[in-house]
């Protein structure tokens, strides 16, 4: 085989290996990547959520932002991290009073869900943080 040739093949496949070369980002930054589970989403959806119970309802409190009711058993039972927020699911934007307070994940919103504040993934809805009662 020529070198000619050797080296237009070579040239021809670069492209390709780099193309097929998965680059993933991992928003919780552990290092791992992203891996699909098989359940038609990728593994994205997760992050480390660096607020606590505490200290959200402090800011729940300290906002007036409480008083709401939690949500009927039967809904609640189908609220789930890892899963798409139930349809037709009463959700409220947390006011922005208080969602200045909360850390930001590019890609993820908060909401109110009945008592609880949720984390969502905002393409998919897939819940990743639920804080059970910080609006109660």
């Amino acid at each position: 085989m020529s070198k000619k040739f050797t080296a237009i093949i070579f040239a021809a496949l670069i492209p390709l290996v780099l193309g097929t070369t998965p680059v993933n980002a991992d928003p919780g930054g552990n290092g791992k990547g992203n891996k699909n589970k098989g359940n038609g989403h990728d593994d994205h959806d997760n992050v480390s959520v660096t607020i606590t119970f505490d200290q959200a309802r402090g800011m729940a409190v300290n906002y007036g932002i409480v008083g709401y009711k939690p949500l009927p058993p039967g809904i609640a039972k189908n609220l789930a991290r890892g899963k798409p927020l139930p349809p037709g699911i009463a959700k409220k934007m947390v006011p922005v009073t208080m969602l200045n307070g909360l850390p930001h994940y590019p890609g993820y919103e908060w909401y109110a869900v009945g008592d609880d504040l949720v984390l969502v993934a905002a393409t998919t809805l897939i819940v990743n943080t639920i804080l059970q009662g910080v609006f109660n």
